[in-house]
């Protein structure tokens, strides 16, 4: 006796199905990791208040550079990276992201971030990768107890 088993959806449909919907889980699940949460986003200047003005326990080497004013997008900027260090208690001052879009991401340790445009203090933690455009000021700090690697890849303006 054979027991015929009959599916409304051919197999790789079924298959197919689950797999879009485990990685929007997985999608739903992460997205939110380093990120405002979206009941507490606010208009630019309506969050964090501005803090330190000076760098306190950060290290920061700018690894390499491409004058992008010499390359054919002819934009007047270095396109650069750099590992910033940030020592237990360290701080990386108030400043905005008005000229200069960035992308940070975090190697190593948990970091606190104050944006302009959330309500709370964010938290980011090693994996995580945090834009940075217009619109944003921010500064962040570390409140562990071991130091914090982050790599910026940024725009930085050709001549500072």
């Amino acid at each position: 006796m054979s027991l015929e088993i009959k599916h409304s959806r051919p197999v790789w449909r079924r298959v197919a199905t689950a797999a879009v919907a485990a990685g929007a889980l997985t999608l739903a699940v992460t997205a939110n990791a380093g990120e405002c949460p979206a009941d507490k986003r606010v208009a630019a200047g309506a969050g964090q208040k501005p803090g330190p003005t000076t760098p306190k326990g950060v290290t920061d080497k700018v690894r390499t550079s491409i004058d992008l004013s010499k390359e054919k997008v002819a934009v007047d900027r270095l396109f650069r990276l750099r590992q910033l260090d940030i020592e237990p208690g360290g701080i990386v001052p108030w400043h905005n992201h008005a000229e200069r879009p960035a992308l940070i991401y975090i190697v190593k340790g948990t970091i606190v971030e104050y944006a302009s445009t959330c309500a709370v203090p964010i938290v980011h933690k090693a994996g995580e990768v945090a834009p940075e455009s217009h619109g944003l000021s921010h500064w962040w700090k570390n409140t562990g107890k071991t130091t914090v690697v982050l790599i910026a890849a940024d725009l930085f303006q050709s001549g500072n």
